[in-house]
């Protein structure tokens, strides 16, 4: 996977990134803004999150109310090092004492489906949740059997048991993972690498509108909190703020929002090659590839509204993508292409150009 620091750092055992509750909260809030029932009366599943660190966990259980849910399932893959000692990121530092058959190193999973002022203390917080759970009192905390990962047969019952999922898997697992989602037939809002559209197994979805790009981390930046201090070849670690910032992460979903039925506003090809600075510059704006029956569009702002014929765009053309709009046809075939020129995209004059997706115009 091209953006290999991120995916490698998933496989290390303490190298980890946590999705910021900000990025959690902008993204729910965009679905919110589509469709308010979004999530009213479903159960959501983070099943690749500590409860004890995960800020899904967080956004999810403190909306509860507020979003309608019928219940939260929150299940961690490995153990957390402060799992099953404190409830710290319920608020405080005090460490409770081990629970008897409770082991100290174990996957958990957490289930809601009630929350509210349970300490009487005038406020609902992370605090009464925390109480809640050790309590047991509507909600249950309990360690795993097994290991936490989502392919495990204890978090497949409970995948059974939900009706949208939200996370951060793993990269490195991404096709399974998404494979799984779609063999449950689960909704979901999960993160992952760009360069994932171009996978066999998961553009084809994205080509029959099973799949989307959602709304989409602010200015394409995403921003995820590591407690690991090193460097990052293709991330940028701030050492302040203990973030470290991708470029190529997004979120993926098959949960409708509006920014998804935003038509794009385009110029005419004329008007583009008068008025558009870039497509003067590029030599190969509008011209015929020499493997594919179709024009090369080299940014997405430059497709032209006039040109009812097969046009290669950008990948990062999907985040723009109205299926109201366009038709996607296919992502440029390595079957058509030399082997030399093989993975590189298609040519122009017998050099490569990146990788395109194939669209039209829909007809009206």
């Amino acid at each position: 996977m091209p953006n290999k620091n991120l995916t490698n750092a998933k496989k290390v055992k303490n190298d980890e990134f946590y999705t910021q509750y900000q990025d959690i909260q902008k993204e729910v809030e965009a679905y919110l803004e589509y469709n308010p029932d979004t999530f009213r009366d479903q159960t959501v599943y983070a099943n690749c999150d500590d409860p004890y660190e995960s800020n899904f966990f967080r956004y999810f259980v403190l909306n509860f109310n507020k979003l309608g849910l019928k219940k939260l399932i929150t299940t961690s893959y490995k153990p957390s090092p402060i799992a099953n000692t404190q409830l710290t990121l319920f608020g405080d530092n005090k460490t409770s004492k081990q629970t008897k058959g409770r082991p100290k190193v174990t996957a958990n999973k957490f289930i809601i489906t009630e929350v509210g002022d349970f300490n009487k203390d005038g406020e609902f917080d992370l605090h009464d949740i925390a109480e809640q759970l050790k309590a047991n009192k509507n909600n249950e905390w309990a360690p795993l059997k097994e290991n936490g990962d989502f392919r495990s047969d204890e978090c497949v019952e409970l995948l059974k048991q939900s009706d949208i999922v939200v996370t951060n898997p793993p990269f490195s697992l991404f096709r399974e993972y998404v494979k799984q989602l779609f063999d449950y037939n689960k909704n979901f809002l999960i993160i992952g690498s760009m360069n994932a559209i171009t996978y066999k197994e998961i553009f084809p979805l994205i080509k029959d509108n099973k799949m989307w790009l959602g709304n989409g981390f602010s200015g394409g930046n995403a921003y995820f909190y590591t407690p690991n201090v090193r460097e990052f070849a293709s991330g940028v670690y701030d050492p302040k703020t203990g973030l470290v910032k991708f470029r190529n992460v997004h979120w993926f979903t098959n949960l409708d929002h509006g920014r998804r039925h935003q038509p794009l506003s385009l110029m005419t090809m004329a008007d583009n090659l008068k008025f558009n600075k870039k497509i003067q510059k590029n030599p190969n704006s509008y011209k015929k590839y020499d493997n594919y029956d179709a024009i090369e569009v080299p940014y997405t702002e430059a497709i032209p509204s006039d040109y009812d014929g097969v046009m290669g765009v950008p990948i990062s053309f999907l985040d723009k993508y109205n299926p109201d709009q366009f038709e996607i046809l296919g992502l440029d075939d390595h079957r058509l292409q030399p082997p030399h020129w093989r993975g590189r995209g298609p040519a122009i004059n017998g050099k490569c150009v990146y990788r395109r997706v194939i669209i039209k115009h829909k007809k009206k």
